[in-house]
C-alpha cells in the first residue's frame, strides 16, 4: 500500500532521510520508533505532501505520489495529482486541529461534503456512526472547547476516518494528552485497527501500544531503518545494539 523507493529528504545540508526504502501491505499496522530527529515524522509529512522528496519515489496503492506520468515519463507531481492521491491518506496529528467555531458534528462532516461530494444526510449519518465508534455520541453538539483533550483527539480520529482513507497516519497522537487520557485514545485506535482494512503508519513513543497493536515495528536512526520486524522479536530480543539502547532508555523513563 505504501512504498518508499530510495527516498532522500534534506533540509539544507541536513540529510534527514538517506536512500530510504520500505513498503507496507494493505491492512498492515506498521509502527515507527526511534529517537527524536531520526526522520520518523518527516516520513509522514512526505506522505501528506507537506514536504517534497529530494530524491527517489513514493507510491501509495501502486500509484506514484511524489511523481506522475507525463508523456510516458515520470516527472515530479503537480498539485492536481498530489490532491488526487492524497485523498487516499488520512492523518491524525499531535495537536487536534479541530475547527473551534464548529460543533463536533460539523467538524466531521465538513470535509466529506466539500471534498468527497457527499450529501449532508450521508455525511451526518457517517459522522454519527463514527462518533459511536469512538464513544462520543453524546458530544455531537459540543464545541471543541467543551471537550477534554482525549475527547478532542477522538473527534480528530473520527474526522480522519470520515474521509474513508486507505492509509491512516498517526503522529504521536497521545503526546499532548494528560496520562490518564492516553488509554482511551489508544483503545479506540486498537479497535479501529482490528476491525478495518485501513493501513496504519504510526509514530509513537508508547512502546506497549506499539507492541500490542503493530504487525511490524521499524526502528529508525539517522534517517535509516536499522531494524524491521515483528514486535515481539524486536521488543524482547532486538538484533541491533542501537535498538537495545533506545528501548532501554525509553522504558527506563516510562
Amino acid at each position: 500500500m505504501i512504498r518508499f523507493d530510495r527516498v532522500v529528504k534534506r533540509f539544507g545540508d541536513n540529510v534527514v532521510l538517506r536512500d530510504l526504502s520500505f513498503s507496507t501491505e494493505a491492512g498492515e499496522f506498521v509502527t515507527l520508533i526511534g529517537p527524536s530527529g531520526s526522520g520518523k515524522t518527516t516520513i509522514l509529512r512526505l506522505l501528506m505532501t507537506l514536504e517534497r522528496v529530494n530524491g527517489g519515489m513514493i507510491e501509495v496503492g501502486g500509484e506514484p505520489l511524489s511523481h506522475m506520468k507525463k508523456n510516458g515519463k515520470l516527472v515530479p507531481a503537480d498539485e492536481k495529482h498530489l490532491r488526487k492521491v492524497r485523498r487516499r491518506i488520512g492523518m491524525v496529528f499531535q495537536q487536534f486541529n479541530l475547527f473551534p467555531n464548529m460543533k463536533v458534528l460539523q467538524n466531521i462532516t465538513e470535509a466529506p461534503m466539500r471534498v468527497l461530494g457527499k450529501s449532508r444526510d450521508e455525511a451526518e449519518d457517517k459522522a454519527r456512526s463514527l462518533l459511536e465508534m469512538v464513544g462520543l455520541t453524546d458530544k455531537v453538539d459540543a464545541h471543541p472547547s467543551q471537550l477534554s483533550g482525549g475527547q478532542q483527539q477522538r473527534v480528530a480520529i473520527a474526522r480522519a476516518l470520515a474521509m474513508e482513507p486507505d492509509v491512516l497516519l498517526l503522529d504521536e497522537v497521545t503526546s499532548a494528552l494528560d496520562p490518564e487520557l492516553v488509554a482511551g485514545v489508544l483503545g479506540v485506535l486498537r479497535e479501529i485497527a482490528s476491525t478495518t482494512d485501513i493501513t496504519f503508519l504510526c509514530v509513537t513513543h508508547e512502546m506497549q501500544f506499539a507492541r500490542d497493536v503493530s504487525d511490524r515495528v521499524m526502528m529508525f536512526d539517522s534517517g535509516r531503518i536499522i531494524e524491521d520486524g515483528h514486535p515481539e522479536k524486536l521488543f524482547t530480543d532486538p538484533s541491533h545494539a542501537r535498538t537495545r539502547e533506545f528501548l532501554q532508555a525509553v522504558l527506563d523513563r516510562a
